[in-house]
């Protein structure tokens, strides 16, 4: 407990007593304490629990140890006008007398009252709910890890814990469960998880991805009875007539404004409960307010944090004197569940009218990311992301603003805004602390303590508190530091991200050097905080180049990227590819017509591609053990058209059929594609192999070119396509076999070592000083003396190598990750839209959906609505053998 003496300027200012020391009274006694220099304002803060004011939001961290969640800054509890009562409840409040009184028999004068009483987290009256629990508070949580360690040492076994709730709560309680070892299920009454925030796509998305992180669903029902005996906590009965195996039961089904005080004390009050205010934020007793949860505004109480804050701050202005009203509910929201990236803005449920939905969905993976537009397509009204929620941060500043790009290009650009896209100054980055897009651009040229500018992440968000609470918007915050950097003409920091202060090389070579194995100690070592989507997949490539094995194995799975993580690449319509290795470009006809039998059975389409093998387009999620069970029995790899690694060598037939061929290029390029397949690396690589100056096989537009001489072969570095194309360089002329191998080992594992994150062979020998110059001297002179480690490096891999699809076949732990809903029918869903064409079945455009609903109407990638199976896509097929 913290107090302060009363000193005579105490007694002449205003006596403002806040009730509640959760995170909404911690930002008005912040915001207070740090505008308030004539001293005005007298703060007396009283909070039930024994803690210092702590972020809620980041409570499930507590399960993994006491880790300290304190609100910062902290310092304001030791500010000469704050005095802080922790441990001490409110009892009733006097409005005539002004008087607050305690359950320490404290009477507590004021001129102004604030209510921050929060919420309490509700259990249903059913039959044995006393021996249930809640996840509200460090108390709650700390009670749920005692508990399961008791069941643990009791029974021998981890815990089995069924959480009722389907929330932001109630998922946030089971992941952290289930990572802490427990046996975790999730009841939740509504069809799809968090159905009160998304809509189905999201919901389906989300539920699958939950699932498939062992934790079980049960949907659609709520408990009904608890069963318990002197042990504890044995079953829990369902509505469903279901009867679940537990040892704790946690309810997490919403919360309840704790407007007891205000009701006993005769404040207007909402229907649906909560402390009704204005847009001043004052009760109906003009000397009292209310914010954060226990707030009725606009006819509902919100729990979210950018409100709460937006409140406090309106609270604020008005204790000092000011005119600051609280105008609209920012319900955006972004949080990472479960280990589940989600998040949302505007109207995600699309029910401004003539709205169109523009999805992009993968309902098998758990993908989905959807932005409501005008009927137009021209202005942004809304998002809701799952699974990966990159675009999140670019575009929630574009809510309400016309857009510059076709609407699906935002949500292609894996985060990043089109070319083109500025954003103004007015627009909102931080929508937690209300920072906007021009305060942080004055912040980076001319803020700071000394006015000379913010040049770093970690002083910009101090300096403008942008990123410091749920941080979002951090991915944008630094965008648009280096921008504003690199338009002054000022260095840009090369850290990686703010969890790493050294670029990718630096973080490579300390992972190395001491030969970390596992995320969370490459972050002990040098690093902080719990990672981010850019640095957990540049780590997890970093495990597979230096560690090898499965990459899926060893905590890494949840690092990857999402096609790593299926280990197949996600199309437009949910579906997968299966792309086979086909080395050289060289198959047998046995092994075609296994190709062509599999197509068949599964209903795939099928595409030969510029890289000289076969896509099979169209497979589910849980079709892929099936199929490619029958593949790898044929003798077929993973072509690893999903990784940052070899994709492929593209050869021409060279001297074996053709008669100006000089070298065998097939040999060579079989050789190549063997030697270095399964290689991570910071971006994919292509080869190409010629067997002559024609350059059939267009090796020079290859990160790593091959063409043959009258002496040998010719090597040439840097190349690539995309939307940068780059010719490759010559490197080395006339080698031998062995040699051009010893080159290439050299080349490449210094380029995973040396290169930027998602770094093309090509823009990392521009950015080497000296470029192609200094390459030659490495690979080729061995000016640094690396050249028998380089090799060895290599060896290595080639050693390790094991087919990642034949690795999981053979795992029935490993296949778990393909299965569908833990209480899904037994029948897949089928359910994505296919139109024949030329022969094949091939994803449908919208205008081919058919049907009124508004989700047909859309411009829409990917979302079911005509219901085609595969074996009646066979049929069509047959009988059609053209699109209609």
């Amino acid at each position: 407990m913290t107090n302060t003496e009363d000193t005579g300027q105490a007694r002449s200012a205003r006596r403002v007593v806040v009730i509640g020391a959760g995170p909404a009274a911690h930002r008005l006694v912040d915001a207070v304490a740090s505008r308030d220099e004539a001293g005005s304002v007298r703060l007396t803060v009283i909070g039930e629990e024994p803690h210092l004011p702590y972020d809620r939001v980041a409570l499930s961290h507590r399960l993994h140890g006491p880790e300290d969640l304190t609100l910062q800054p902290s310092a304001v509890w030791s500010d000469g006008r704050v005095s802080l009562r922790t441990g001490v409840r409110a009892t009733s409040i006097d409005r005539h007398a002004r008087i607050v009184q305690t359950d320490a028999g404290e009477r507590l004068p004021y001129d102004e009252l604030v209510l921050a009483t929060g919420s309490s987290a509700p259990v249903p009256g059913i039959r044995g709910s006393e021996h249930a629990r809640v996840y509200r508070t460090i108390d709650d949580v700390d009670a749920l890890v005692a508990e399961c360690e008791d069941v643990r040492e009791r029974l021998g076994r981890a815990a089995k814990v069924l959480v009722a709730g389907g929330g932001l709560l109630g998922l946030e309680a089971a992941g952290g469960l289930a990572q802490l070892g427990a046996e975790a299920s999730v009841v939740h009454s509504g069809g799809w998880l968090m159905s009160a925030q998304l809509d189905e796509g999201a919901g389906q998305a989300l539920s699958r991805l939950i699932a498939q992180r062992g934790i079980r669903l049960h949907l659609g029902t709520r408990p009904q009875k608890i069963f318990a005996d002197e042990a504890g906590v044995r079953a829990v009965k369902l509505t469903n007539g279901q009867t679940v195996d537990a040892d704790i039961v946690v309810f997490a089904i919403g919360v309840t404004p704790r407007d007891e005080l205000a009701r006993d004390a005769g404040l207007e009050l909402g229907e649906r409960g909560g402390v009704v205010i204005g847009t001043d934020c004052r009760t109906s007793d003009p000397h009292v307010f209310a914010i954060g949860e226990v707030a009725n505004v606009f006819g509902r109480c919100v729990g979210l944090v950018a409100p709460a804050n937006a409140m406090a701050e309106t609270v604020a202005d008005r204790l000092l004197g000011g005119d600051a009203e609280f105008t609209t509910i920012d319900d955006a929201t972004s949080l990472k569940l479960s280990g589940v990236d989600v998040a949302s803005f505007g109207d995600t449920l699309g029910s401004t009218p003539g709205a169109l939905e523009i999805v992009y969905a993968d309902p098998a993976r758990g993908l989905y990311q959807k932005i409501v537009v005008t009927q137009d397509a021209a202005t942004l009204l809304g998002g809701v992301f799952v699974g990966d929620a990159a675009p999140y941060s670019a575009l929630r500043p574009l809510l309400g603003r016309r857009l510059s790009a076709e609407p699906a290009a935002y949500l292609s650009a894996g985060g990043e805004l089109p070319e083109g896209t500025d954003l103004p100054a007015d627009a909102l980055v931080c929508s937690c602390n209300n920072v906007s897009v021009g305060a942080v651009r004055d912040a980076v040229h001319s803020g700071g303590d000394d006015g000379a500018g913010c040049h770093d992440l970690g002083a910009l968000k101090a300096c403008t508190r942008a990123g410091t609470q749920c941080g979002s918007c951090v991915p944008l915050v630094k965008k648009l530091l280096e921008k504003e950097l690199a338009s002054a003409g000022i260095a840009v920091s090369n850290a990686m991200c703010e969890h790493f202060p050294m670029n990718r090389q630096e973080l490579f070579e300390g992972v190395r050097m001491l030969s970390l194995a596992s995320f969370d100690d490459i972050v002990a070592r040098f690093g902080a905080g719990r990672g981010c989507d850019i640095c957990k997949p540049a780590v997890a490539s970093m495990l597979a180049s230096q560690q090898g094995g499965y990459i899926l194995d060893g905590g890494r799975g949840t690092l990857q990227d999402t096609n790593d993580r299926a280990l197949a690449n996600m199309q437009k319509d949910g579906s997968y590819s299966v792309v086979p290795r086909i080395p050289g470009g060289e198959i047998t006809p046995q092994k075609l017509a296994v190709i062509a039998a599999v197509a068949e059975e599964f209903g795939l389409y099928t595409k030969i591609t510029g890289g000289q093998r076969i896509d099979l387009f169209g497979a589910r999620l849980d079709q892929l053990p099936d199929i490619w069970r029958k593949l790898v029995a044929a003798g077929f790899e993973s072509g690893h058209a999903y990784g940052k690694a070899l994709r492929n060598v593209k050869s021409c037939v060279g001297s074996t059929w053709c008669r100006f061929g000089v070298q065998d290029s097939v040999g060579m390029a079989i050789r190549l594609e063997l030697r270095y397949r399964g290689l991570r690396a910071p971006h994919k690589l292509k080869f190409g192999v010629s067997g002559c100056a024609r350059e059939c096989a267009e090796a020079r537009g290859k990160d790593v070119g091959v063409i043959a001489t009258a002496e040998g072969w010719n090597l040439y570095v840097g190349g690539n396509g995309g939307m940068q194309p780059a010719h490759a360089q010559l490197l080395a002329s006339d080698l031998d076999d062995e040699t051009l191998i010893r080159y290439i080992d050299r080349y490449l594992v210094y380029y995973i070592r040396t290169a930027d994150r998602l770094q093309r062979t090509a823009r990392w020998m521009e950015d080497l000083d000296g470029g192609l110059e200094h390459v030659r001297s490495v690979v080729v002179d061995d000016s640094l003396g690396l050249a028998d480690e380089l090799e060895a490096t290599m060896r290595r891999h080639v050693d390790d190598y094991e087919d990642e699809w034949a690795a999981t076949l053979a795992d029935p732990d490993r296949l778990r990750r393909f299965r569908s809903f833990v209480n899904a029918p037994d029948a897949p869903d089928t359910g994505i839209p296919r139109v024949i064409e030329r022969g094949q079945a091939r994803p449908a455009r919208a205008d081919e959906r058919g049907g009124a609903d508004k989700r047909d109407e859309a411009v829409a990638l990917g979302m079911p609505s005509v219901r085609t199976a595969p074996s009646e896509v066979a049929s069509r097929s047959a009988e059609e053998g053209a699109r209609p």
